[in-house]
């Protein structure tokens, strides 16, 4: 169902999508990304430091304590549902330019990203659906993080 949702995304935007979708994040975006030249924070090559720096990692607008729009909002719950609590969060807001150059990074053009393991995941729409069809319990079990969804299956079984 991820796929579908990718594929219409795709199809809707004309985007060519990374991460998961295509070729390895470091080869995603063409040379350049975000500020050109520098090492500034829209840099292609500190976007991917700050991608690569965690194995999970969001970009939002706002933070997790208090995120700025509804979309930042639904995501920080879902993680929140599945019992993450240790992931890096950026804002956007803070920072015209990381706003921009992670935007060049993934090709999306939205705000919040999600990373997981380094590699782009999507928006809010597609971490809810991954929430929904369950793929984001096996993804999180790669990255050896335990859902607190399947705990409180156990715990429903149980009674």
């Amino acid at each position: 169902m991820r796929a579908a949702v990718r594929a219409a995304w795709r199809i809707g935007t004309g985007a060519a999508l990374r991460g998961r979708a295509g070729r390895p994040l470091s080869q995603a975006a063409g040379d350049s990304g975000g500020a050109e030249g520098g090492g500034g924070s829209g840099s292609r090559e500190a976007v991917e430091r700050l991608v690569r720096e965690h194995p999970v990692v969001v970009f939002m607008k706002g933070s997790p304590a208090q995120p700025l729009c509804g979309f930042s909002n639904a995501v920080v719950q879902i993680l929140r549902l599945h019992g993450v609590e240790d992931y890096r969060a950026h804002d956007v807001l803070q920072d015209p330019d990381l706003r921009q150059g992670i935007k060049n990074y993934s090709n999306w053009p939205t705000i919040p990203q999600v990373y997981l393991n380094g590699e782009f995941v999507g928006g809010c729409d597609i971490l809810l659906q991954m929430h929904q069809n369950g793929d984001l319990v096996e993804e999180l079990k790669k990255l050896g993080i335990r859902s607190a969804l399947l705990d409180a299956e156990k715990d429903q079984e149980k009674k």
